[in-house]
């Protein structure tokens, strides 16, 4: 091992330069102004949960597009047919796929021959049709190759136009990125309101330019006007696409003031525009936009000038989203808004404090009880928090990472569940100083004895995080990138910067016996048996029952789910003036009677909630803007502080990952214990955490707290705290398999736990501590983790003493009458076998 100062200098070094990596994101601009640039880009911004500000998930249409595709395929087949006199009957559409039917079947090979001999000329060289026959019809469908090749376009070109479609806005530094495979997330810091992009980026501006039907043109649609109730019968072909115009703005026309968009066209498009106004003088032409006709003017002249007006009875407004649309050109594929978010100012800066200030209190109260427990020593344990905390900000800056509201509480749960080591690292030199070796014997031993228990406890829970990362999103992912880091940091600074400050703090008097310090009667009751196991029939009886009672709780009245579950629109809404039966009334009478009301805090606070319809995707945007309508005719003047709306498609895939997130996490964590440890332990282990789980879950069906996003990344979090404390006891059980493996089996789980309980009850005050704060104060937005934690970390901690260790006796029990041994043989344990070997 390198010396005490070698250490201390390159454990200062990487603190020094983690502490460094957070400073950028405290020092006021008027400090990092004067800084370089390459040191203060990398900060911790804050998320909009926090700011206020909106996120929009936009999913991209598949079947639009694929359906479109097929049209245009369609239209190459179909000409292709006519010349070769091969006739048909109107084709339809249908989940995908197309179908032609063909007037005389006897055409059928011939049809198929040029079906096929299309298919086979695509200049990219993908199969862009799967070509089948059913009796007299041609049954077209996309091949899956090239439906993927579309869609990939389809959506990058996407991202572009919705970031073209932002930047005309002058927004504030939104952010647009993909989300999955046909998703776009869009969020805008300091926009309370998305309404108006919303429905700009809901728009898809494809614009077209048909001529009005005159007898004999050939194929026809009827397309609706915009702005009056009649239908406009025009050419199906497209005698210009709107991809043309290179530029449109706002105007005016001069004689009556009246807004318009006046465009220009670029060279092709003025070509081919003068080619078809000169050629159709005294014809109307149709100005096509997203299926519906906004004006038709008739040509009087040639317009050779590549440019041009649309006019149609526009407010301004409309006019300069028009011109914004045209300029920032046509989606792809038409986008839905899926899930809608937003936080206003003022709650964000509320959250801001809420964090800071519980945040603050909690460490107070976990620094004053180390202090308390264990003097000196839990002042080194104070100290390693405090660069344990300063070095996870280190890391989220360097990586640019957003700090949300699940993230403060992911920090001061880690705050909570990093002394864990310290107190197993305390624990073990206190256990070694009271057998009475010297206090450099006893460091040595306590820190090597704690190691892998350390190690265990914490892949354990990083296995619960990282599935959290997976299958999370947005601030849940935050969160779980949070604890991740403060688990890592934590390991660090518990074997290695409390080693130094400890070694540091006993030099010069290695050979002398070691006083913990701290108070008497807890170190008196570390060492003392108590027999637990006594009434091991009693506490599974117990804890069987309650979970058979948060199963009837689960079944009946079961679950107050979210919008993340259930899909639909939730809206806080600040009006003082209202009352409950003014909101109900308004409600029923814009049809929209479903809508739950529930009033909170003061007068005039309340929570809309309305379902979302699973058989229109679509609608559940639409509600937003409804509801918000029928408020502000109440009260012009009502606020609206959040806005959750979520999707029948997002809450439906949420459900499904949500139980493959939890039964994944269970499966590592029985694999990771299975190996490290022995099939009845993990088993053990795996069965305990499947009893807490179930209680936490009927303690949300008790207390009516919503399930949501942040309830998910609870129970994870607390699988991973549970089986953090069940590996300590296990850890220590092990040992005292392998060092006295003739002592009754109920003799050396009881001196386990015993040896244990102080780092049980002292890691479970301190995750208890810093966490009674938020659950006190911390609001709704965090509610759903706050509570379930304290009450799991109350379950956990009780599971760990009287549930987990007299299952393990009744496994282990099993396994000696199959003839088993208790444990499989360590590496040392073979080779001392081998060598005896003649």
């Amino acid at each position: 091992m390198k010396s005490l100062r070698t250490r201390a200098v390159i454990y200062g070094l990487v603190v020094v330069l983690g502490l460094l990596s957070a400073l950028p994101s405290i020092l006021p601009n008027r400090i990092s102004n004067y800084l370089p640039a390459w040191y203060t880009q990398s900060t911790v911004s804050l998320g909009l949960d926090l700011r206020g500000g909106s996120h929009l998930l936009l999913a991209a249409d598949k079947e639009a597009l694929v359906t479109e595709q097929l049209q245009s395929t369609l239209d190459d087949l179909t000409n292709r047919l006519r010349e070769a006199h091969v006739y048909y009957m109107p084709p339809s559409f249908n989940d995908g796929r197309a179908e032609l039917t063909l007037r005389k079947p006897e055409h059928m090979s011939k049809a198929l021959s040029i079906a096929t001999e299309q298919n086979a000329k695509s200049a990219d060289g993908i199969r862009h049709l799967v070509i089948n026959q059913s009796d007299d019809r041609l049954v077209l469908t996309l091949s899956k190759q090239w439906q993927k090749a579309l869609f990939d376009d389809a959506l990058e070109r996407s991202l572009e136009v919705v970031r073209r479609r932002l930047n005309e806005t002058g927004l504030v530094e939104p952010s647009i990125t993909k989300q999955g495979d046909d998703g776009i997330l869009v969020q805008m810091p300091g926009v309370a309101d998305p309404g108006e992009v919303r429905k700009l980026l809901g728009t898809t501006a494809k614009m077209s330019f048909h001529w009005v039907d005159r007898a004999g043109a050939g194929a026809t649609i009827d397309v609706p006007a915009a702005d009056q109730p009649r239908t406009y019968h025009l050419e199906q072909q497209v005698a210009m696409e709107g991809k043309h115009i290179r530029d449109a703005q706002l105007s005016f026309k001069p004689d009556t003031g009246e807004p318009i968009v006046t465009f220009k066209l670029d060279n092709e498009g003025a070509r081919l525009f003068g080619d078809i106004t000169q050629a159709n003088i005294g014809r109307s032409l149709a100005i096509v936009l997203d299926n519906k006709v906004i004006t038709a003017p008739v040509i009087q002249g040639v317009i050779a000038g590549g440019s041009g007006e649309i006019s149609g009875q526009f407010t301004s407004v409309e006019a300069s989203n028009l011109a914004l649309l045209l300029r920032a050109g046509a989606l792809p594929v038409p986008l839905h808004v899926i899930e809608e978010r937003s936080v206003g100012p003022d709650l964000g800066s509320d959250a801001i404090e809420m964090g800071l200030i519980t945040g603050l209190i909690g460490a107070a109260m976990v620094i004053a009880f180390m202090l308390v427990l264990y003097g000196r020593w839990g002042l080194i344990a104070c100290v390693g928090l405090a660069v344990n905390v300063g070095l996870v900000f280190g890391i989220l800056s360097l990586l640019g990472a957003t700090l949300t509201l699940p993230g403060i509480a992911g920090i001061i749960l880690t705050i909570g569940m990093a002394v864990d080591a310290n107190i197993l690292i305390n624990e073990r030199i206190r256990e070694e100083s009271l057998r009475g070796r010297p206090a450099g014997i006893a460091l040595k031993d306590g820190f090597d004895r704690a190691y892998s228990t350390i190690l265990d406890s914490n892949i354990t829970t990083l296995i619960a995080v990282s599935l959290l990362f997976f299958v999370g999103s947005g601030p849940v992912k935050g969160f779980a990138v949070t604890i991740g880091i403060g688990l890592l940091t934590s390991l660090f600074t518990a074997i290695a910067i409390t080693r130094v400050f400890m070694e540091w703090s006993v030099q010069g008097n290695m050979r002398k016996p070691l006083s913990m310090g701290g108070i008497l009667w807890l170190t008196q009751l570390a060492g003392k048996r108590l027999d637990f196991l006594r009434g091991r029939v009693i506490g599974l009886a117990a804890s069987a029952m309650l979970s058979l009672a948060s199963i009837a709780l689960f079944l009946q009245p079961g679950l107050h789910y979210g919008v993340d579950f259930t899909g639909g629109t939730v809206i806080e809404v600040e009006a003082p003036s209202v009352t409950v039966d003014d909101l109900r009334g308004s409600l029923q009478s814009a049809s929209m009677g479903e809508a739950a009301i529930q009033e909170f805090a003061d007068n005039g606070h309340f929570l809309i909630r309305l379902p979302a319809d699973p058989d229109k995707p679509g609608k559940t945007a639409e509600q937003v803007e409804a509801i918000k309508s029928v408020v502000t005719a109440i009260q012009p003047e009502a606020e609206f502080p959040r806005v959750d709306m979520v999707g029948p498609k997002v809450s439906g895939n949420f459900s499904d990952i949500t139980i493959l997130a939890i039964l994944a996490a269970g499966a590592g964590m029985l694999a990771y214990l299975w190996i490290r440890f022995e099939s009845h332990f993990a088993l053990a282990a795996t069965l305990t955490i499947g009893l807490d789980l179930t209680k936490t879950i009927g303690f949300f069906a008790l207390t009516g707290i919503e399930f949501n996003l942040t309830a998910v990344a609870a129970l994870l979090a607390l699988i991973g705290y549970s089986v953090n404390d069940k590996v300590v006891v296990f850890d220590r059980i092990r040992e005292g398999l392998r060092q006295t493996p003739d002592k009754p089996i109920l003799d050396i789980l009881n001196e386990s736990i015993s040896s244990t309980l102080n780092r049980t009850v002292f890691t479970s005050t301190t995750t208890f501590l810093a966490l009674v704060p938020m659950g006190i104060a911390g609001g709704a937005a965090v509610a759903s983790f706050a509570l379930p934690m304290l009450f799991g970390v109350v379950i956990g901690t009780s599971s760990s003493i009287f549930i987990a260790s007299p299952l393990l006796y009744y496994l282990h029990q099993r396994r000696i009458c199959k003839g088993l041994p208790p444990l499989r043989p360590t590496a040392e344990e073979v080779r001392e076998e081998l060598a005896l070997l003649p």
